[in-house]
């Protein structure tokens, strides 16, 4: 199992971020929302960003901190996405309260999240089949 990150998955490109946030879907799992969008143009990997509000975390500190937390958390959990080679995604994933999780919460989370869209995404396919 590839547990890496590469820069080759992190979504950097501004035009799909636009993309993303105009016409993708969400999921919550208090402390985390996730926005997905299918990718219709043949990708290699899911494209995957992380945000955490400067409105929630005045300190950079913390907002760095946090990133750094759900990063590690969907680095170790990817395998629950890319197990569905058909089909890639760009995620943001982005921390939506100003308490403060520990690592385990964040995962737990992110785990949960990520289950959800694989349930998601299965149903419409059979809809759309």
């Amino acid at each position: 199992m590839n547990e890496k990150f590469p820069s080759s998955e992190k979504l950097k490109s501004k035009i799909l971020i636009d993309r993303l946030f105009s016409e993708g879907r969400s999921i919550k799992n208090f402390p985390l929302k996730l926005i997905y969008l299918p990718l219709k143009e043949p990708s290699k990997t899911c494209k995957t960003g992380v945000s955490v509000p400067k409105r929630n975390f005045k300190r950079a500190v913390d907002r760095n901190y946090f990133k750094r937390l759900m990063r590690e958390t969907f680095r170790k959990n990817k395998y629950l996405v890319e197990s569905n080679p058909e089909q890639k995604y760009a995620m943001m994933f982005v921390y939506t309260t100003a308490k403060k999780f520990d690592y385990h919460q964040i995962n737990t989370c992110l785990i949960q999240i990520l289950e959800k869209l694989k349930e998601k995404e299965a149903s419409h396919e059979k809809i759309n089949n």
